[in-house]
Parts: structure tokens; sequence; C-alpha cells
């Protein structure tokens, strides 16, 4: 047997799902974006979208929900200088595909274009990043349940004081076909996994909660005993430390940012600041400053959505564009910003493969993909026993960012007061208030311990969700304000 290159298999799945049952094939989405055409338009594309999900989720002992939910449809879009006209259906057929060319179409000049020509299809060039499995089909239902019941037993073994867990499995086949004005054909088949784990532990009438869990591109075998022991271990550990934890102090201090999910700071407080649609408009604190300093030396972050089998990665970005490794602050001057198609030919550059929608239904925006932080050449170690006085960060909860001052405000789902170089006990209630590029000047100490998270990111904006990955190595910060409890 003569396997498919994997471009082309990936299309014939699109075709399979989401033009032949409808009676479409490529000569429909031709004419289609030929009557968008008809007007003048700067750009215009198709997105079909096939989505099959399921959720396990188990409280109590007992596996109280399931769910499965299969979605289909298309996006037109049209596209006339910064003004964008958008029709979706969930009726894939040719008849609403026209009516949403026609509706998309009078964004344009009526009449500027006389002659619409027919580009020849091309298939775009995209990446074999995951395998193109539907990730609901690798594991049997009675399986999953008695993983979840795995779960609660390992965590209720672990330590009388926890009394209460809770499970959560999720699994997600998708499939999307990209059809642009240029003739541009591309198609991505995307799986995505998640296994999570919240416990709650209780002391003396005292309740904290660890929370933990990861995943990716891949099929559900990942979770194999070892995992699921490290994300058990990992959530009781978190909730037996907060037991522990006694209120944290405030004021300006030296602050260590563990490796890992901390880079989620990143994300928030340089990466959104970094997006192209922001700049363009001159709204964020990065705008305007290609090729000056905006972090201290040593500092290199990327936005790389070519990592294999990771949640925030794509073959194709929701335009058909092949995803990169953008470098955007490479030893602390300002590269590049995060581009999608129009706000690219705004801009007079190239696009990124950034260019990500919730689903068929949403818009496309310039978006992160796996954002983190090179390493450095310093031992965590050494740099924790660098604090005089201060706060070492290993885990954090939610936070939220100005994009226009680059004011940010996180909470510290775990943190640990230092004195001397010596951690004396964990705190709670710690938050940290800073602006991103400041922030990133104060970096004085870089780790060799670059991590990137476990695959449990979801980025917000615009009220649009998508997967991502974060990551960073253990690194200070010199005089960070922390607000308190103390």
């Amino acid at each position: 047997m003569i396997a498919r290159e994997p471009t082309i298999e990936r299309l014939a799945t699109a075709r399979q799902l989401l033009l032949e049952p409808f009676g479409l094939d490529e000569s429909h989405l031709a004419q289609a974006l030929a009557a968008i055409r008809a007007h003048a338009v700067d750009d215009a594309d198709l997105y079909f979208q096939y989505t099959r999900a399921e959720g396990w989720s188990l409280e109590e002992g007992i596996v109280k929900t399931g769910s499965f939910s299969i979605d289909q449809g298309v996006g037109v879009r049209a596209v006339s200088g910064e003004k964008t006209a958008f029709a979706y259906s969930d009726d894939i057929s040719l008849p609403s595909l026209m009516d949403a060319a026609h509706t998309v179409r009078a964004i344009g000049a009526a009449g500027k274009s006389a002659k619409v020509r027919i580009p020849k299809t091309k298939v775009a060039p995209s990446r074999s990043l995951y395998p193109a499995l539907d990730p609901i089909a690798t594991l049997g239902s009675t399986d999953k349940v008695e993983l979840l019941g795995k779960v609660e037993a390992l965590a209720r073994a672990q330590d009388p004081r926890i009394v209460q867990v809770m499970a959560g499995l999720a699994s997600e086949y998708d499939v999307v076909l990209v059809a642009r004005a240029d003739g541009t054909l591309a198609a991505d088949v995307r799986p995505l996994v998640r296994l999570s784990v919240t416990v709650i532990a209780e002391q003396g009438g005292r309740r904290e909660v660890g929370s933990s869990g990861g995943g990716g591109r891949f099929g559900l075998a990942y979770f194999d005993d070892v995992l699921i022991a490290d994300y058990v271990g990992e959530a009781v550990r978190q909730a037996l430390t907060n037991l522990d934890a006694r209120p944290a102090p405030a004021g300006e201090m030296t602050v260590v940012l563990g490796s890992g999910w901390p880079g989620v700071l990143l994300h928030e407080a340089v990466g959104h600041g970094l997006e192209g649609d922001f700049n363009r408009k001159g709204s964020s604190a990065f705008s305007g400053r290609i090729g000056q300093r905006v972090a201290a030396k040593g500092v290199t972050i990327l936005d790389d959505g070519t990592l294999p089998d990771r949640r925030g990665s794509l073959n194709i970005d929701d335009e058909g564009h092949a995803t990169q490794a953008n470098v955007l602050i490479e030893d602390g001057i300002l590269k590049n910003y995060m581009q999608d198609a129009l706000n690219a030919r705004l801009m007079g550059v190239k696009p990124t493969g950034n260019g990500r929608r919730e689903s068929y239904a949403s818009l496309p925006l310039p978006r992160m993909t796996n954002t983190y932080m090179l390493g450095g050449d310093k031992d965590p170690r050494e740099i924790v026993a660098s604090i005089k006085k201060g706060l070492y960060a290993t885990n954090f909860g939610g936070g939220q960012v100005d994009i226009t001052s680059g004011k940010f405000v996180f909470s510290a789902s775990q943190a640990f007061w230092v004195e001397n170089g010596k951690i004396q006990y964990p705190v709670k209630g710690a938050t940290l208030v800073g602006n991103g590029p400041e922030c990133m000047k104060k970096v004085s100490l870089i780790g060799n311990d670059m991590r990137l998270d476990s695959g449990v990111g979801t980025c917000g904006k615009e009220g649009q969700s998508v997967p991502v990955g974060v990551g960073q190595p253990t690194m200070r910060i010199d005089g960070l304000t922390v607000g308190g409890t103390a």
C-alpha cells in the first residue's frame, strides 16, 4: 500500500467530510469566491469546519456528566481596506454558500471589477506536526470511565486530608478546509485531548485547592499510568502545600518566577501586546517600537506554532497559512509582531501564520500559538538562592492586562516567601502588579531550565477562545510590585 503525502491526505479527509456529503467540489468554491470578487475587494476566503467533541467528568467518586456534540458549518468573508464583511451558516450547501457570497461582497465597490479571472487552485504548503486521527475513537467509553476512576483512587490514597476529587477528560476531532480568493486551498485535521485533575484538601476546618493536568494533539493513549500519577501527585502536592500557606507580604520586591506554566505571565503581559491588530491601530504599549529595546539583554521570546503535538500548534492557521517559529523579542530587542492576513496587508508585511478563529462562526484574529521565552545559563537553584527577601512564584491562576498601558495584574496560586536564599514557607493571596515592557527590562537572571506547560492553556480575545501553549525558564525580576494580604 502506498501512503499519500500528509497534506494531500488531509485535503482528502476535508473533502469527504465537508464537501462531498453536500454535493460540493472545488469548482463550487471557486464559483462562490468569484461571486465575491465581482465587486472590488482586497481579500476573501471560505472557511469550512467539522468538529466532533466529547467530554467526561467525575465528581464525588462517580462520572456525573458525559457529553458528545457535532458541529459543522462555513464562514464566508470579504475584506475591503480595513472593513470586513462576514457571514456564516451551519447549512453547508451551494445555495447557502452563494447567498453568503452575495451578502459579503456588498462591502466592495460594485462595478470596479467587470471581469473576474478564476485563479488556478494551488495547495497551500503546510506542516505535519501531529497525527490526523480522531482521538475520541482511541479509547473505549468503559476505559475512559475507568481512567477517571483511577484518578479518584490515586488522589484519595495519597493523603487522608484529600476530601474531594474532580477530574475531566475531553477529546476533540476538528477538520477544517480553507479556500482563498487567490486560489489557495488548505486543510487540516486537528486532534486535541486534555485530562484535568482538581483536588480539595482539608485540615482543621481549612480547605485548599490543587490542580494539574495536561494534553495535546494526540490520542488518549498518551495518558498512561505514569503520567496520570504525575498529574495526581502534583495536584495533591499543591493542595497540601497551600494548607500551610501564610498571608503574602506586600510591597516592591525581588520576584522569581518558576519554569513552565508561569509563562502565562509572558503570554498576557507581553504576548497580547505583540499581536498585529493592536499595533496597527497604535493601541499597544509596543506600537512603533520594532528595533527598540523592550526587555533586558538575554530575553528572547518566540511564538512558535510548529512544535510537534503541542496544544497551541497548527499545521496551518485558520487562514490557510503555514505556521512559523516567529522571534518576537531577541536579546531584549523587539523584532516582530504576530500577524493575520488583514493586518499584515495593512502594515505592509507578510502573514506569520497567526490568523486564528474559534470556529467557522468567528472572524480570524492575530492570535498566539505557543509563546515562550528561551532559557539562559543559570542554575534555577542559584536564582532562588540569590533572593535576599522576596517571592518565588511557581504557579498562577487568573490575570488581566491593559494592552494600551501594558499594565498587568496576576494572582499567584502557589508561591513561597524566601529570605537569605532559603525558602521559608508557602504564601497565599499574592498578586503581581506591573507593566509588561518595564517588567521585562527588570529581568536579571535567566535559568537553564526552559520548560513548556503541560498542555492546559486556553486564550480568550474578543469573545473567542483558542488553545495555546506557554513556557519559560526560571527567571528573576528585580523590583516587581506584590500585592499581598499581610
